[in-house]
């Protein structure tokens, strides 16, 4: 019998396959079906008719939407540097191996894999207003109790402070990328009289810069969609729309008014959004010294 063998290349391409086919199928399919009806008005009851710009126009003038875009990108704006920087604190204070650092490790992880309907709850909980552990601590130190999530102008705070919860995995792609840098490179500055604070920011920061990169355009696609649980379960847009964020208003325009075509449209325009900040981004990291190739 003719034995038959695979180069490693066309082996790992037999490996990847399935995954590739279910990511074609189950995402890039839908998602181009959903950019098409963002050019269509279709209510899942009668056949999609297409009208151009139309759900596009009628977008730009809502003022709802406006507000909804402008709630995302102040969330972005405030929760994704404070992620990296979580991320990259908690990996540097856990780095080095000693007693109970495992723990301590595992205990940095936990929050990721809590259930985000379950992870919307506890702090709905912790942040309320009346009998919250938060509240209840600023009382007893004499300090003001705030409204949050039950007042406009603190309500979108609560939803940056969960997310800074949720930083296991940049934290896990961080310890490893700091126990990969070369030691060598270390060592060479120590004994060109680099203290702590020189050999973090001429070599640990800059070796770390394609990781760094890496998390920040990770977290910025995920944040976008991350909102949608909390605010779904917590808020529901509320109060007066101040946590009403893009992923919310774009299922209730779809699933709660069966304007499927304005549901598309926006979520098209997150895509775009994020684009253009990824975009934005990239340019700031290669002015930074950042390749591809790094």
């Amino acid at each position: 019998m003719r034995r038959f063998s695979l180069s490693w290349q066309a082996g790992l391409w037999a490996m990847l396959l399935p995954y590739l086919v279910g990511t074609l199928l189950l995402v890039g399919l839908p998602a181009l079906m959903s950019a098409i009806l963002a050019f269509t008005t279709y209510d899942a009851l009668t056949p999609p008719v297409f009208v151009g710009f139309a759900n596009f126009r009628l977008l730009a003038a809502d003022p709802i939407v406006t507000t909804a875009i402008g709630n995302s990108l102040v969330f972005i704006l405030l929760a994704v540097p404070l992620r990296i920087l979580g991320a990259l604190g908690l990996a540097l204070l856990l780095l080095r191996p000693r007693r109970g650092v495992s723990g301590y490790r595992a205990a940095a992880y936990v929050p990721t894999v809590i259930p985000d309907v379950a992870f919307a709850l506890i702090w709905l909980w912790i942040f309320n207003p009346l009998f919250g552990p938060v509240n209840v601590a600023l009382g007893a130190l004499g300090l003001p109790q705030p409204g949050w999530l039950a007042d406009a102008e603190t309500a979108r705070y609560p939803f940056v402070v969960m997310s800074v919860f949720q930083i296991g995995e940049g934290f896990v792609v961080l310890l490893a990328a700091l126990r990969g840098l070369p030691r060598e490179y270390f060592d060479a500055g120590a004994v060109d009289g680099a203290g702590r604070w020189g050999s973090f920011r001429y070599l640990t920061l800059p070796l770390l810069l394609p990781w760094l990169a890496l998390l920040t355009f990770r977290d910025i696609i995920l944040t976008f969609q991350w909102t949608f649980t909390p605010s779904f379960v917590m808020t529901g847009g509320d109060p007066y729309y101040a946590t009403m964020f893009l992923p919310l208003l774009t299922y209730e325009e779809a699933f709660d008014r069966f304007r499927f075509g304005a549901g598309s449209a926006l979520m098209l325009i997150t895509f775009l959004l994020s684009a253009a900040i990824i975009g934005g981004i990239y340019l700031l990291f290669r002015r930074r010294g950042y390749t591809a190739d790094v």
